[in-house]
């Protein structure tokens, strides 16, 4: 098990599992093994009662902050004597490739409705530029890098949400082609929740030349959650994911992976472990593991992919 670094001035509350399943005692989970599994990422082990003793604490965790947030809201429409509506609560998840981010966007998006909220799910897939135009800037090979993504275009489109504006439409990414679909859209209308999942949402702005810093897509959430783990149980669920896809996903002639699907099983963990080491790997530690310490939350997993202890930023 992986032992937290306990700082007892530092900004989080370190709370190990067994904490958590006592705070979830008295709740019910209205969850299937079926709606389970179809929430599940390719590879995550996860079970009822994982979700029952981290998930649910995790989402009645956030409708405390929407609570709050709602408070904050009358309390401020009443003193500028104004009837605004209500924004949009936006949450960020954030982690690595392949360490379960999008199981736990989709669970809160599923528990979260299932208590009577409008919630939709957005990748920042999506706002990756399209493969032609990261061939044209040489960056195919950094593909998730921050560089690699249309930062004005998510940004517009989280503070088109997040100001109540009707019918935002965010592009479409297939991970069976590897791009931007042309002409495909999802669109967003004015949900209660939106759920922005990506490698870097809690990157934070750049410096410009004369000191200030631009918008970041992170300066519009109201909660945000980091899935982590260590980079050696992260690289072996990545390459453990390579080498189911290539049984499944990449033996579709569509597929932009068809060229690995009838890789020996050596030859896939050998080049599964190549891509991870001079992309995914640098990007982690270059870029996404050092945006850990703005979420609201950090969910650490072991070896297992078990949740063993959670961290919850002070207040």
């Amino acid at each position: 098990m992986d032992e937290p670094e306990d700082d007892p001035y530092g900004p989080y509350l370190t709370l190990r599992r067994a904490h958590w399943a006592e705070l979830a005692r008295h709740h019910e989970l209205d969850l299937s093994e079926q709606t389970l599994a179809n929430i599940r990422s390719t590879g995550d082990p996860i079970d009822l009662d994982q979700v029952r003793q981290v998930y649910l604490p995790l989402t009645e965790l956030v409708n405390l902050y929407i609570e709050h947030k709602g408070l904050l809201y009358r309390d401020q429409n009443e003193f500028l004597r104004l009837s605004e509506r209500k924004t949009t609560f936006v949450i960020g998840v954030a982690g690595s490739v392949a360490v379960g981010k999008s199981t736990t966007s989709r669970l809160l998006r599923e528990l979260l409705r299932r208590e009577g909220a409008t919630v939709d799910l957005v990748t920042t897939d999506g706002f990756l530029l399209p493969n032609a135009e990261l061939e044209r800037r040489g960056l195919l090979e950094r593909k998730g890098f921050p560089e690699s993504y249309d930062r004005r275009a998510l940004v517009r489109f989280v503070r088109d949400v997040k100001s109540g504006e009707e019918g935002v439409t965010a592009p479409v990414y297939s991970h069976l082609v590897y791009d931007i679909v042309p002409g495909e859209t999802i669109t967003v209308n004015q949900p209660d929740i939106l759920i922005v999942e990506g490698l870097n949402v809690l990157q934070p702005p750049r410096p410009r030349k004369d000191g200030s810093g631009a918008l970041v897509v992170s300066d519009f959430f109201d909660f945000t959650v980091y899935v982590d783990a260590s980079e050696r149980a992260i690289r072996n669920w990545y390459v453990e994911r390579f080498l189911h896809l290539r049984e499944t996903a990449f033996r579709d002639p569509s597929s932009y992976f068809t060229r690995f699907a009838e890789l020996t099983e050596d030859v896939a963990v050998e080049t599964a472990g190549a891509v991870w080491d001079s992309i995914n790997g640098p990007n982690l530690v270059q870029n996404i593991r050092p945006t850990r310490g703005r979420a609201t939350v950090v969910l650490r997993k072991g070896l297992a992919h078990n949740i063993e202890w959670v961290r919850i930023r002070k207040v």
